[in-house]
């Protein structure tokens, strides 16, 4: 029997280690012990001296509207003073860090490069590399697997689509933890930071949340382990006039258009035979843009093996099916947030390369077989087996 996954929170608290320091928390309510006790107030109830909190999109309650910004607030839980990483600034300030020894980081994440935890992430080390403050990445599973057989591209051009939604050349579906991208970018971007990893216990690099730990919401629309596995390849509709049903009890696992042929479509997509789901038609009334309280007719993704699935390729393969069944509707989408309030080149941005829009239509000319080139570049640097 498997012994239980124990993070990197959960490790820390078993030692005395760092309770002499003063510490500064990145985090937020996902960040959970395994007793389901906020990481914040369990830190506290041990006599963890937490000087400063800071949180990233959808603020510490992880409530906030995607894309929205977060203001700076009081912590209910604890009294704490919390700064936004996603308001009027996307990486601490000296003065922000002055009070604090070290900074820790605990916030869960989902395996996909355009969810913005990890970018948070990147501009906290930038702030630590910079003011001379220790980093501590308290780690935490992928909850959508961390094999690199199953990693899919495309590598983000950094050169031209590097954002708030993916700042750093990785694959799309990187598969590895926060920890270990942490300790790769440290490595070969931040050589002065002073970092240390707490690893997560009892983990394997095939585990999933489907099976093997229990999955804590992570935003609005990350609700379930479901939602999360297909997520890097349905979280591409947001480049597309196409509802992803945010706002419904489905997000990202139901899509469609008042102008789509549900039957049409469906059938379509069966043709392609794609692994690890099963689709039907739906039709629903869309709660959020585009299309807000239209009727949309298209289909429900449904994951029947976590294992099997390919979840970038799927996503692609959509769209390209779209793309095919309906040139005259689909268009790219102006996604209007907070880190690109004009909303342009949302699906460059997504997909990580120039002009994905028309590469829909070339049914081949999107790279997703990455797997060989980012195990060179990230083993050295991998915790788990």
């Amino acid at each position: 029997m498997n012994k239980p996954v124990r993070c990197g929170i959960d490790v820390l608290l078993q030692s005395a280690a760092l309770k002499q320091l003063r510490l500064a928390l990145v985090t937020n309510n996902a960040a959970v012990t395994h007793t389901g006790l906020l990481s914040r107030s369990a830190l506290l109830q041990q006599s963890y001296r937490i000087v400063q909190l800071f949180s990233p999109e959808h603020g510490i309650t992880v409530t906030g509207a995607d894309g929205a910004a977060q203001h700076n607030t009081t912590d209910v839980r604890t009294g704490l003073p919390i700064i936004s990483l996603y308001g009027n600034k996307m990486a601490p300030s000296e003065e922000d860090l002055s009070t604090a020894d070290a900074v820790l980081f605990d916030i869960p994440d989902v395996g996909c490069r355009f969810y913005t935890y990890l970018w948070t992430m990147t501009h906290v080390m930038e702030a630590c590399a910079q003011y001379n403050k220790p980093l501590i990445v308290l780690d935490r599973p992928n909850p959508i697997g961390a094999l690199l057989e199953k990693a899919e591209g495309p590598f983000l051009d950094e050169a031209n689509c590097s954002s708030f939604i993916g700042r750093w050349r990785i694959p799309l579906k990187h598969a590895c933890t926060l920890g270990e991208l942490a300790l790769y970018f440290a490595a070969t971007r931040l050589p002065a930071l002073n970092i240390e990893v707490i690893p997560v216990q009892n983990y394997h690099r095939h585990y999933t949340a489907v099976h093997d730990f229990e999955f804590v919401p992570t935003s609005p629309a990350i609700q379930n382990s479901e939602t999360a596995m297909l997520y890097p390849g349905t979280g591409l509709l947001e480049g597309v006039n196409i509802n992803e049903a945010r706002g419904t009890a489905h997000p990202f696992t139901m899509l469609g258009a008042p102008w789509m042929d549900a039957d049409k479509l469906c059938a379509a997509v069966q043709e392609l035979q794609l692994p690890g789901i099963s689709i039907n038609t739906i039709a629903y009334t869309a709660a959020a843009p585009p299309y807000a309280d239209h009727i949309c007719y298209g289909i429900q993704v449904h994951l029947t093996d976590a294992q099997a699935l390919n979840a970038v390729h799927t996503g692609i393969s959509l769209l390209q099916t779209i793309a095919a069944c309906y040139p005259q509707h689909l268009q790219e989408r102006l996604y209007k947030t907070h880190a690109n309030p004009s909303g342009t080149e949302h699906l460059d941005k997504l997909l990580g390369i120039q002009h994905a829009f028309q590469l829909l239509h070339n049914p081949s000319s999107i790279r997703t077989d990455v797997q060989q080139e980012w195990a060179q570049c990230i083993t050295p640097y991998l915790l788990y087996h």
